[in-house]
């Protein structure tokens, strides 16, 4: 098969070391890909938000499927181009990526399906918003209702905190995915994530994760868009999976049918878990970042079969294999990530590096200039390994991490603290 994977970080450098291990593929392009992908795939120039364009561009390289990374290309219904040409695809459609495009969507599927979730209320008038947070007090979730590129949820714990942003979103911090907001109740509990494949009728777990979000140990600092994940979660435990796949998972694939808009590719659902109860926190349409890359590591060749069988509609035949292992990955950001950073400093080391099924460093953000690596984005490196346990997993990543020669980046030590504490 000739495979075409859209998207050009972590994400997608794991989805194309994962892919090219199986024998069914024979051609693997990415688009645009960056310095790290270049390794194991072509990369393309290509607008991946332009569903015309690329489906010219699948055509002309007679690609046989098609994997989307970010969600931006499928709220664009880069997807629906691409099936509407007869090419075969993964991930969902303009309609069902609703479910991360709009936040106020989810809940409305939520409510219809009986899936818990949050206590909230939508806004568009800040002075409506405001005297509603001001009833509700503090701690609270102000959530932009559209895709604000990871950066449109403020958990609020104090009242001033919560009204500025309030003003802020409704003022237009960002354009239009904020002229709606999303007010919730604070959850209390332990956070995870769950990833399942849905080919609009059947579902597939595929894997569990918890991520980082703060930017420094011991979960201090602003909040990221992920310093490091591992898999599996020590909290999804047997009984809060069955408790999210019949309570949460499956009414909302329902739903969606229902509706006309059946969901088929991966539905990544966040939960905040208490006392052995998940509730929906949110749902993202494509694999987590950098989630994607410790699923990766444990799925391998395998993926590409599971997602075949996704776009084939065909998952009630499939069977996810898991090894009885872990795997951890460690993000290296630009010094002053998330906020202000420098682009182009140089990245040395990686030349000297292992890298096989226990041990790979996924590309994020990096690229050439005069014949050296170097940072083109915030999250630039994702340092990931494989172990018999947690703990393995993680001294294996962090003896990697210390022999890469990067003045200019930084991580956190400590990823993984909360499962291994």
């Amino acid at each position: 098969m000739n495979i075409l994977i859209l998207g050009s970080g972590g994400r997608e450098h794991s989805l194309a070391w994962a892919v090219k291990q199986n024998p069914k593929c024979d051609r693997l392009i990415v688009a645009p890909g960056n310095a790290g992908i270049a390794g194991v795939a072509e990369c393309a120039a290509l607008d991946i938000m332009d569903g015309a364009a690329v489906v010219a561009f699948a055509d002309a390289q007679s690609v046989d499927f098609v994997i989307i990374g970010p969600e931006a290309p499928l709220a664009a219904g880069v997807s629906d181009a691409l099936r509407a040409a007869g090419i075969k695809c993964f991930g969902p459609s303009a309609a069902a990526a609703q479910l991360e495009a709009s936040k106020a969507f989810t809940k409305e599927i939520c409510d219809a399906s009986g899936a818990p979730t949050a206590d909230y209320a939508r806004f568009t008038n800040a002075a409506e918003a405001r005297a509603y947070v001001e009833a509700q007090g503090a701690p609270i979730v102000i959530k932009a209702d559209g895709l604000a590129a990871g950066k449109g949820v403020v958990v609020a714990m104090t009242l001033d905190e919560a009204l500025a942003a309030v003003d802020d979103m409704l003022g237009g911090a960002f354009g239009e995915a904020s002229a709606e907001v999303v007010i919730e109740e604070f959850m209390a509990g332990e956070e995870a994530s769950f990833f399942v494949l849905s080919d609009g009728k059947n579902i597939l777990p595929v894997g569990t994760a918890q991520d980082h979000k703060r930017a420094y140990d011991g979960d201090a600092g602003p909040n990221t868009g992920g310093m490091g994940a591992y898999s599996p979660a020590p909290v999804m435990t047997d009984a809060v999976v069955e408790k999210a796949l019949t309570q949460i998972i499956q009414p909302t694939v329902d739903e969606m049918a229902r509706r006309g808009t059946p969901y088929q590719g991966v539905l990544y659902a966040g939960f905040m878990i208490n006392d052995g109860q998940p509730r929906l926190v949110e749902y993202n349409v494509r694999f987590g970042d950098p989630e994607c890359q410790v699923l990766m590591m444990r799925l391998g060749a395998q993926a590409l079969d599971l997602m075949l069988a996704c776009a084939e509609e065909r998952l009630d035949d499939a069977q996810a294999n898991w090894a009885n292992d872990h795997a951890l990955t460690v993000v290296m950001a630009a010094m002053g990530y998330p906020g202000a950073y420098e682009k182009g400093s140089r990245i040395s080391g990686l030349d000297n590096l292992t890298e096989d099924s226990l041990n790979m460093v996924f590309h994020a953000g990096t690229g050439i200039a005069d014949n050296h690596l170097v940072a083109t984005g915030g999250r630039v490196l994702n340092v990931t390994a494989r172990g018999a346990t947690l703990a393995e997993a993680q001294e294996r990543a962090y003896r990697t991490v210390d022999q890469i020669d990067w003045p200019g980046g930084f991580c956190r030590r400590d990823i993984g603290w909360r499962a291994l504490g």
